[in-house]
């Protein structure tokens, strides 16, 4: 919305229209999510993300950039702000969550049939991705206040612990904030926490915890990152009683996919993504802590994800691939949206 200008109460089809021709779908790939795409795909909640890279990091077309936190923490309220004009704005189309109470009335209104002619409103729950934006542990009065519920460390590296391409443990100040984001019960999300710093994590941290949008380190051997969760981070996470989602971008699901050295979106079916989705829910032995991490509001569009797929309103696709593969429907309700939903009712405040 920020870097490229986006209104997401249009379709995906406007958006790919008034694209054409300027350097965004090049940069970023054609857009995959649209309210009118919410709608058929029954999208009733997603998770908002707040997120800027460091400087270190830019990508062709970055705009979002923080040298350091008090950048970042300007960047990340001025998410928040853009969030809430965008709810303020069309209260038909989206409603901002941080309770139970706000997160049933959105699952409410998606209750009625009735209304489907009309549309529901996109249920937005603010998700950090990244802590640099958090100066210190004093701030995160400041933050609960905002409506924000739900923090990951890290993206690449940050002051808290390693990141995705820069390894690393928790650091003292990681530890700091840990105890403090456990007196409020933040939910940690273990995406892009390195390995080290994740089991840490896992071992100290009291409060609830989750994989927002991660991939099986397992299915994807050879590849140099680390990204991917290895088994015994999600063993823990499901011992824990928490989620994973994962991510249907091809360079997650096979190894040296890459766009922008000619990989063709073909070469990766969406049997690809649902094989990490089997084997999850093999290492939990149910299907309760599987779920859908798409990130289409990151980095890729179109040209990354697997062919089956032309927006966000396609993943219920998921659920037909899982019942060609023996899964019951209870599972299928599990997967695309039920184990979220339990979570979040466990642990977001009243």
């Amino acid at each position: 919305m920020l870097t490229y200008g986006r209104d997401y109460t249009r379709s995906v089809q406007e958006t790919r229209r008034l694209e054409a021709g300027t350097p965004t779908p090049q940069q970023n790939g054609d857009s995959l999510l649209g309210w009118h795409e919410y709608q058929r795909g029954k999208i009733a909640v997603i998770f908002a993300t707040l997120f800027a890279a460091p400087l270190r990091k830019k990508e062709p077309g970055d705009i979002l950039l923080y040298q350091d936190s008090e950048t970042a923490h300007r960047l990340y309220r001025q998410q928040i702000d853009l969030y809430r004009q965008l709810a303020d704005s069309h209260p038909d189309k989206f409603r901002l969550i941080a309770s139970t109470s706000e997160l049933d009335a959105v699952l409410e209104h998606w209750s009625r049939p009735e209304l489907d002619s009309s549309g529901h409103p996109v249920g937005l729950l603010y998700l950090m991705e990244g802590a640099d934006a958090i100066r210190s542990p004093h701030e995160l009065t400041e933050w609960w206040d905002l409506g924000l519920r739900m923090i990951g460390l890290a993206w690449a590296g940050t002051r808290y612990c390693g990141g995705t391409g820069e390894p690393g443990p928790l650091t003292d100040e990681g530890r700091r904030l840990l105890r403090a984001m456990a007196d409020y019960n933040f939910i940690l999300d273990l995406s892009h926490m390195d390995e080290a710093a994740a089991l840490e994590a896992l071992d100290r941290y009291p409060a609830p915890v989750m994989a927002s949008h991660a991939n099986c380190a397992a299915l994807l051997r050879g590849a140099e990152t680390n990204r991917h969760l290895p088994d015994h981070v999600i063993r823990a996470l499901i011992e824990r009683e928490g989620v994973i989602g994962v991510i249907p971008l091809n360079t997650f699901l096979k190894v040296g996919w890459l766009r922008k050295q000619g990989s063709r979106r073909e070469e990766v079916p969406l049997d690809a993504l649902i094989a990490h989705i089997d084997h999850i829910c093999q290492l939990a032995g149910n299907s309760e802590h599987a779920a859908i991490g798409s990130d289409f509001d990151g980095g890729f569009g179109l040209q990354s994800v697997p062919p089956e797929l032309d927006s966000i309103a396609d993943l219920p696709l998921i659920g037909d691939k899982l019942i060609e593969r023996g899964y019951s429907q209870t599972d299928v309700e599990n997967i695309l949206g039920g184990n979220w939903l339990r979570f979040l009712r466990r642990n977001l405040p009243s």
